[in-house]
């Protein structure tokens, strides 16, 4: 009887492990599933609690834009000091979701966005040449930086404006005194692969570094997908060529 009663125990505690390690998996799995969701922007900022709203008098441009907390508390304070220096800097563009990026990439794919005066669609009939194109400014949706909610483009996205004698202060200042508030450039000039420079795109390095970091381990091309075109993913070895082809000093 006590036999019994022993091996009866015995599995009692097995089943409770085994239930355990199961719970564990389980978990681990569902960890993983969010951390791969956010990297891809999988998600609305809105609703996210470590996300905020950015003000108005932050804005180049209407609408709704978004966040970490950290890094628009980093911004604002650049900004303080950049205006003690007769700089204005304010925010194109913030944080964006998969979703929006979608729309980005299949309005430049149908044509619907006109890209340097052309229409993509019939000024590059080859899918991949095209594919190529976009890719010279644009991410593909799940891999772009703005993801992140850390990324910032800065009082425009135009080069031409970084040619003039103000985009020339402006650029020059960030260049000199970003880095004291933890942002950082990711695509510079010199890179062999990658996006074109953007003097104006900024990462809040503190954050961003990890998130990059994390990309590299829990991406692959399987996981992007979801867009006009995607079956190109795995000839452009995107998550090599582009979403690490950053500035060094960003990673």
């Amino acid at each position: 009887m006590k036999k019994r009663s022993v091996l009866f125990v015995m599995i009692i505690v097995c089943l409770f492990f085994l239930n355990f390690k199961l719970i564990q998996a389980q978990q681990a799995k569902e960890n993983t599933d969010q951390e791969k969701a956010y990297l891809l922007g999988k998600f609305d900022p809105s609703k996210k609690i470590n996300f905020i709203k950015i003000s108005s008098k932050y804005k180049v441009n209407g609408g709704n834009l978004y966040l970490r907390k950290e890094a628009y508390n980093a911004f604002s304070d650049m900004r303080k000091s950049a205006l003690k220096d007769k700089i204005t800097l304010n925010i194109v563009s913030a944080t964006r979701n998969f979703d929006t990026q979608k729309t980005i990439w299949n309005n430049k794919w149908t044509g619907v966005t006109i890209v340097a005066g052309k229409n993509l669609k019939k000024s590059y009939p080859d899918e991949l040449e095209r594919f190529k194109k976009i890719l010279e400014y644009s991410a593909v949706p799940g891999t772009s930086r703005h993801h992140f909610g850390t990324d910032i483009d800065i009082n425009s996205v135009d080069p031409s404006y970084f040619n003039t004698t103000k985009g020339k202060k402006v650029y020059n200042w960030l260049n000199k005194n970003a880095s004291k508030f933890g942002f950082c450039q990711p695509y510079n000039s010199g890179r062999k692969t990658g996006y074109n420079e953007e003097k104006w795109h900024f990462t809040y390095l503190p954050i961003s570094k990890d998130l990059t970091s994390e990309y590299q381990k829990l991406i692959t091309d399987k996981d992007i997908s979801g867009f006009f075109g995607d079956k190109y993913v795995p000839q452009m070895n995107l998550i090599n060529n582009y979403v690490l082809a950053i500035n060094p000093a960003c990673l």
